[in-house]
């Protein structure tokens, strides 16, 4: 009944002819109330379907009606444009066949034809590999913050750049899988300057650890780290970095090995391979802005 009631009243204000001018007035701005509410709501659904759309695709592994979903203008802040973008995303699809994404909209704001959605995302996948004398299943999760910036063409909404906040991915193989560790990095730095990376790794007992952290430019074709290999003591290794002044985002990863010692003769003893970790981060680097005077500069030029 109440449904009823609701679309009975809608009904007479929208046949309601006979006003006063002031009356008219009250009447005509609810109902423009009335039109933008269903319009924001309706673009709100909108937004959302393309987000929830995106997660389909990519959980079907199908590049093309992914990419439809894509300006074709797209530049991300790395600077890779929509063909590299989907280059990344083909070659990571072959690498983990079975990675699954989820998506979590935390905001959306959006005005006219431009819109902003700030996400929490999150990646699984549980790839094999070789360690010591054992095929063993290993754990891919990646987690991320990040904002896409989307822009309407004609009725569709398109994805047109993304902004990735804060990102941090995890791969574990063996022992390693049932081991706490933490790479701490800092988000941001601005360019050229210098920051301190560090990991901490609960140690297993009877276990010793060998590690390495590594920083590169965030670039494609992706270049190899040069990795130092060090033991792990007291459950921490430290590097100093600095950050590149060609106003190109980082990531800084480390590399974990746990071997086990054992008799293997009264002579002899067998060390082996129990697990592998890698721990990949971003870190995000300000431009300098070179457009900015010092004090003396501007003394010098009046």
């Amino acid at each position: 009944m109440k449904k009823i009631s609701v679309l009975l009243i809608l009904a007479l204000l929208a046949g309601f002819s006979v006003q006063t001018p002031c009356e008219a007035g009250i009447i005509a701005n609810f109902k423009s109330n009335i039109a933008q509410k269903k319009l924001y709501k309706s673009t709100r659904k909108d937004i959302k379907d393309l987000l929830i759309l995106q997660d389909k695709l990519a959980n079907a592994h199908d590049l093309e009606g992914l990419r439809k979903l894509y300006s074709k203008d797209y530049v991300n802040s790395d600077g890779f444009d929509v063909d590299i973008a989907f280059k990344m995303i083909k070659e990571t699809w072959e690498t983990y066949p079975d990675i699954s994404y989820t998506t979590n909209i935390e905001n959306i704001e959006f005005s006219d034809n431009y819109a902003t959605v700030l996400v929490n995302e999150a990646a699984f996948a549980a790839p094999t590999e070789i360690i010591g004398d054992y095929r063993t299943v290993g754990e891919l999760y990646s987690k991320s913050k990040c904002v896409y910036h989307l822009e309407k063409a004609g009725q569709k909404w398109l994805i047109s750049s993304e902004r990735v906040i804060d990102e941090v991915s995890t791969l574990k193989f063996g022992e390693a899988r049932f081991v706490n560790m933490e790479l701490n990095v800092p988000k941001q730095i601005g360019s050229g300057k210098t920051y301190t990376t560090t990991l901490k790794v609960d140690t297993p007992p009877n276990v010793t650890m060998v590690g390495s952290i590594s920083r590169k430019d965030i670039s494609y074709p992706a270049k190899e780290n040069e990795e130092v290999f060090r033991r792990i003591s007291d459950n921490v290794l430290e590097r100093v970095f600095t950050a590149n002044k060609d106003n190109i985002n980082e990531s800084v990863a480390a590399s974990v090995g746990f071997t086990h010692a054992e008799g293997y003769d009264e002579s002899k003893i067998r060390v082996y391979l129990s697990g592998l970790a890698f721990i990949m981060t971003r870190v995000n680097v300000i431009p300098e802005n070179k457009l900015i005077k010092s004090e003396a500069e501007n003394e010098q030029n009046k």
